[in-house]
């Protein structure tokens, strides 16, 4: 495996215990993943994780044990760990289900009038004049899965908020991409903001089509990027192999 940079090398483990050690090593290798470090398709050893991260196997083996119930990793018998390829159809498969979710928990906010707390809360980051919108991608980012979350959330179905936030967590290493052009973040604002008008003013029929629309604008977005990304990030490498 070609070495990578990381962001935050692990060290001092004498300092940290193996819990610790291990979920810091699992968000560094989840990271690397994210940011295409490590690209789909990618092999490597627990042995080379540990010495590029100077810390035992034991640690390691449980971050990547971690990572592939979690589908970012696959193990490969006798020969060490993968990098799962990107699989289009799984993803796609992934935004199916959440426009399911999504769609339901507008329709039971608009039908029974519930979740004011949650949409109040959503108006003062979506519902605010240009000016005042947040242009950081990382930022955005984060605000747009809650900004789904929290739909979700405010029907009290506590079941469908953990299926939703499993679903984002599968999710994030493709979505985040979508907020790597300018235009799309704008887009984001735009959006939101016409989806939660809809269910404040409980018209569930249009809140629904603008929120299913909306993620399959994203779905569509994110796969262009997301190939665009993925290339760039192989020539860099290969160059860097040369």
């Amino acid at each position: 495996m070609a070495k990578r940079p990381v962001d935050e090398p692990v060290s001092r483990r004498s300092a940290e215990s193996g819990e610790n050690l291990a979920e810091r090593i699992y968000a560094q290798l989840k990271q690397d993943i994210f940011e295409f470090r490590l690209l789909p398709g990618d092999r490597f050893s627990e042995t080379e994780i540990a010495e590029r991260m100077a810390v035992s196997r034991t640690p390691v083996r449980e971050a990547l044990f971690r990572l592939q119930r979690e589908a970012f990793v696959d193990v490969l018998f006798r020969s060490g760990w993968q990098v799962r390829p990107f699989d289009f159809n799984y993803f796609e498969d992934l935004y199916d289900v959440r426009v399911v979710l999504e769609t339901a928990a507008v329709k039971r906010l608009c039908e029974q009038s519930i979740g004011g707390d949650e949409l109040d809360a959503l108006k003062q980051i979506w519902l605010v004049p240009a000016a005042d919108r947040l242009s950081d991608a990382s930022t955005v980012s984060a605000l747009d899965e809650r900004f789904h979350e929290m739909l979700v959330e405010a029907t009290g179905n506590a079941e469908m908020a953990r299926m939703h936030h499993a679903l984002t967590e599968r999710m994030r290493i493709i979505r985040r991409l979508d907020f790597t052009k300018p235009p799309r973040i704008e887009a984001t604002y735009l959006e939101h903001g016409k989806i939660l008008r809809a269910v404040l003013q409980r018209r569930g029929d249009q809140a629904q089509l603008l929120l299913k629309t909306h993620i399959e604008e994203s779905k569509s977005e994110v796969r262009k990027i997301t190939l665009h990304m993925l290339h760039t990030a192989r020539h860099k490498s290969g160059q860097e192999r040369a």
